[in-house]
């Protein structure tokens, strides 16, 4: 279910003559990611251009994740309470903090992509979208400000992709680390790379937590709920991963 580039095969070991250097192209993504980022950005302007204030506020209201939904009775309101755990993540707050978000998607999102496929991507984008803010609600129980934004997704395909994207020597392949064996969770705690990327990862997000690197301030940024993305792809990733 993985998605191999136009014209573009894997290097071999075998069997040859001299160094072969292998080309990659500066932009090649799965369609299926372009289509996201799409899907993405066509929210992100319906909100900002076209829609007025108050049914913006609506929507906001009815799709974004709110920790106060969950400390009053589910009886008394809506059913937003069942899917804005998964449709928060559709959402953005600026332009910023969409291509934000785009760009990382791009950086880990594209070779977890072309390994799992798009109907395995559905299922781990929308639960690792929930992992995000169970983490995030523990510690903003019955809190008024909502939560939306990408991100925690995102974080689950860093985590994700740092059980496989790292070669032997610590470099990463754009085109081909979708093929690397995928490490165990030992493995990857071991992996020098890993460990490397992972504790700069977390330290990022203690430092934002503390409200150092938080534009507008940590209470700006849901960094719990990324910690608890993370959290999720890096461990439970070989649910999803049909590769041996």
């Amino acid at each position: 279910m993985t998605d191999q580039p136009d014209g573009v095969t894997p290097p071999q070991d075998a069997e040859m003559e001299g160094p072969v250097r292998v080309r990659e192209p500066a932009f090649n993504l799965p369609a299926g990611l372009v289509g996201i980022l799409a899907v993405l950005v066509a929210i992100h302007a319906v909100r900002t251009y076209l829609l007025p204030q108050w049914i913006d506020d609506e929507l906001i209201f009815n799709f974004a994740f709110l920790p106060a939904r969950y400390a009053h009775s589910l009886a008394d309101q809506s059913l937003a309470w069942i899917w804005s755990p998964i449709t928060y993540s559709f959402l953005h707050g600026s332009w910023e903090h969409l291509i934000f978000n785009g760009f990382w998607m791009v950086a880990f999102g594209a070779p977890v992509i072309r390994r799992i496929g798009m109907v395995r991507l559905a299922i781990f984008w929308c639960l690792s979208a929930v992992a995000a803010v169970a983490l995030h609600i523990a510690f903003h129980w019955g809190d008024m400000a909502v939560v939306v934004g990408a991100s925690g997704v995102v974080a689950g395909l860093m985590g994700a992709a740092a059980r496989f994207v790292f070669s032997p020597s610590g470099r990463i392949s754009r085109q081909f680390a979708h093929l690397n064996r995928r490490l165990t969770i030992g493995e990857a705690l071991a992996n020098r790379s890993v460990v490397v990327f992972a504790g700069i990862w977390f330290l990022t997000n203690f430092l934002i937590g503390l409200g150092v690197f938080a534009f507008g301030g940590a209470a700006s940024i849901a960094w719990e709920a990324h910690i608890g993305g993370f959290l999720f792809g890096f461990f439970l990733f070989g649910l999803f991963d049909p590769r041996n």
